[in-house]
């Protein structure tokens, strides 16, 4: 009974936040155009604060676990080249292929990740999750890019390498992260004196004021963003849909976690450089066991590929997640990893 109400209490808040966004859509509180405009300001303005913010609360670099944040890279790069060769065999439709693709490795960790994590290991699960956010985040949306650019060029015609730049440079959640980790640079030459730094952007008089706008934003994204996800659902017909949908859904949720998760474990337990330890796994589940990014099916519609299934993929994955993160944190639980 202690391991399923750990369960319960780490994953029902937010599928409560979810289940509020579909109620309030369901009864017209929430309008459609409302949705779209309110999932586009989450992703343009919400997660860059909230990434930044989790980037700039990393203590240093000094402090950093190195090897989950290898491990993770790894594995996203891996899962990356394994979903090629997938959707290459299993997936005709070339606008499809970069939707399920994306699918397969891109999890939505800054909405469910991270809240999941410190629901699931307190402030050490966060701060593991906000170091592996600051990876792991622009990893998963410079990927993204190229996996919805590579299939749906015309026959003959060669990827431009200048336009697929482009949308990496100009995406939010890098850009947010990436400002995180120029004023984390900075502060670590700043000097200390009595344990305190000369200038501290976060408390200096003239500019703590920035500070807490940028804190008071990211607060409102996850949880406005969960309930936007909620929103969001759409359970429309799946018809000529199904055979992708599934690919895609046991990927995300089923496949990927078990393998990363269970790899970890053996390797944590067979070698001495993987070390994993209760503080890691509970952002290792959020990573990996994640459903697939809420901001896939905007990109994906943006960069002409099958749209309607990458929302599909979103409902559905989001769905399975409740399932199957629940048992992870159950197994893992019983296991004494959590």
């Amino acid at each position: 009974m202690d391991v399923f109400m750990f369960a319960v209490n780490a994953v029902m808040p937010i599928i409560l936040l979810i289940l509020l966004g579909f109620f309030l859509k369901k009864i017209g509180f929430l309008k459609e155009d409302f949705l779209k405009k309110a999932n586009t300001f989450v992703f343009k303005v919400c997660l860059p604060c909230l990434l930044f913010i989790n980037v700039y609360q990393i203590e240093s670099f000094e402090t950093i676990d190195w090897t989950v944040v290898l491990y993770s890279e790894i594995a996203i790069i891996v899962i990356f080249l394994l979903g090629m060769i997938l959707v290459k065999f299993t997936v005709k439709d070339n606008k499809k292929k970069g939707v399920i693709l994306q699918c397969v490795f891109r999890s939505n960790f800054a909405i469910i990740g991270l809240p999941l994590a410190e629901s699931l290991g307190g402030a050490t699960g966060r701060g593991v999750a906000a170091v592996l956010s600051a990876f792991s985040i622009p990893t998963f949306n410079i990927l993204a890019v190229i996996a919805l650019s590579i299939y749906v060029k015309e026959e003959g015609e060669k990827i431009n390498f200048k336009d697929v730049l482009k949308k990496i440079v100009t995406n939010p959640l890098i850009i947010g992260v990436v400002l995180g980790l120029i004023v984390l640079g900075i502060r670590s030459l700043i000097p200390v004196h009595d344990g305190v730094l000369a200038f501290s952007f976060s408390t200096n008089t003239y500019t703590k004021f920035l500070y807490k706008s940028i804190e008071n934003i990211s607060k409102i994204g996850s949880p406005f963003a969960l309930i936007i996800l909620g929103g969001l659902f759409n359970f429309s017909a799946v018809k000529g849909m199904l055979k992708e949908i599934l690919i895609g859904t046991l990927s995300r949720i089923v496949v990927v976690p078990f393998a990363v998760i269970a790899i970890a474990i053996v390797l944590s337990k067979t070698t001495s450089f993987f070390n994993f330890d209760q503080t890691i796994y509970p952002s290792l589940i959020a990573l990996f066991g994640s459903p697939v990014a809420v901001s896939s099916a905007i990109m994906a519609e943006s960069m002409d590929n099958d749209g309607e299934l990458a929302g599909q993929l979103v409902v559905w994955t989001s769905i399975g997640s409740i399932v199957t993160i629940f048992l992870s944190v159950v197994i893992l639980r019983g296991m004494g990893l959590l």
